[in-house]
């Protein structure tokens, strides 16, 4: 490789936007092979069993643990000392996330409400996938104010909490107890690491892999134990935090191997035999719409509503145009959308094969729609002054 090529190579890898494309290209790499001769192999690769588990298990249960993992992280950081730190800060991203999900949600229940198979994947829509989102917002450069990247990222990282927390509650069947209080033993001893000022992070991270272990024996969803670990991991002294860390240690892998393999597993579905009557399928019509349609629509009611209010402010340098815009790009559910799919519909082919149509074509028209209003040339505050 060049001189040329590597540093090009290098930078693309290390920008948000590389971590969009590259996820984008997993997924459209996962549609091709699904519809070619290699389909069969694809398929058959992703159900064979490895140590007890297939392995498109091991990479929806334990690699999206990690990924989990540094969802937690983030979201520790931002509430500890980020763009979530103050109640001040909090409020805009607070309401627009409640907004962005309590829409998609209802969207979608209108077009399942007297379905009751499909009425369970109603959180489907609700999510925001915060790597594609960001990306596409940093392939438009300077022509977006710093402060709607703040605001997008505050309100992902809430969107994610929101999502962590509907899975626990909403997607948790058949407890075993026994495996249960396991976890929760585990559990408590990290805390008590973590009070007791234990800064070495190999003691954690051994205690994390028990916690999985027992977390995935329990019935409780694997992938809830790296948010667990990740909120007992010390974030102090505040330079050198364990947090900090183990964030920046795993971000690469995270963005560049974990998501896009997540991608690659899941996003593939094969046309053969499919019709377009999957689109008027209400699972598909509900996912399309809530993303589409209820994320832009929640965000942006509820943004209004906090501004209204007085509780809050636009975001310094930006009109009502770009926060729409935003609020478009957020319909972008991709990776946590189609992790609730498989979550809701377990087992039933055809309805995750609805999910990801879904899912693919609700955030493609999201991704479109909101870079075009981005990138189209506004007024700036004079555009504010007319809403």
């Amino acid at each position: 490789m060049s001189r040329s090529l590597s540093s090009a190579f290098h930078r693309l890898v290390a920008s948000q936007a590389g971590a969009g494309i590259i996820l984008m290209i997993s997924a459209t790499a996962a549609l091709i092979v699904a519809n070619t001769p290699a389909s069969e192999f694809y398929f058959a690769s992703l159900q064979r069993y490895i140590a007890g588990l297939s392995v498109l298990h091991w990479i929806n249960d334990a690699l999206m643990a990690v990924f989990f993992l540094l969802v937690g992280l983030e979201i520790k950081r931002e509430f500890l000392d980020g763009q979530l730190s103050t109640w001040p800060r909090r409020v805009l991203p607070a309401f627009a996330a409640t907004g962005g999900m309590v829409v998609p949600a209802l969207v979608y229940i209108g077009f399942n409400l007297n379905t009751a198979e499909t009425f369970r994947g109603w959180a489907i829509p609700t999510a925001t996938d915060i790597a594609f989102a960001l990306g596409a917002l940093a392939l438009l450069g300077s022509r977006v104010p710093s402060s709607l990247k703040i605001f997008l990222t505050a309100l992902a990282i809430l969107d994610d909490l929101g999502a962590v927390t509907v899975i626990a509650v909403f997607y948790t069947d058949h407890l075993a107890l026994g495996w249960l209080a396991a976890a929760g033993a585990v559990l408590a001893v990290l805390v008590v690491l973590n009070q007791t000022g234990v800064a070495r992070l190999s003691a954690y991270l051994v205690l994390g892999a028990a916690l999985w272990v027992f977390t995935l024996k329990s019935g409780v969803h694997a992938t809830l134990a790296g948010v667990a670990l990740a909120w007992t991991i010390p974030a102090s002294p505040r330079k050198h935090a364990p947090l900090l860390t183990l964030e920046h240690a795993i971000q690469p892998w995270v963005a560049f191997a974990i998501l896009p393999i997540f991608a690659f597993a899941n996003a593939g579905v094969s046309l053969a035999g499919m019709s377009w009557d999957v689109l008027k399928q209400p699972v598909t019509l509900g996912i399309i719409a809530g993303l589409f349609v209820g994320k832009q629509s929640g965000i942006l009611a509820a943004t209004w509503l906090a501004i209204r209010l007085r509780l809050a402010r636009l975001p310094e340098g930006a009109d009502w145009r770009q926060v729409y815009g935003i609020a478009v790009l957020c319909g972008i559910g991709f990776t946590m959308s189609l992790f609730i799919g498989l979550l809701a519909f377990p087992g039933a082919e055809a309805l995750q094969n609805e999910v990801k149509v879904g899912v693919l074509l609700g955030s493609l028209l999201s991704g479109l729609f909101g870079m075009a209003l981005l990138s189209w040339p506004g007024r700036g505050k004079a555009a504010e002054q007319t809403i």
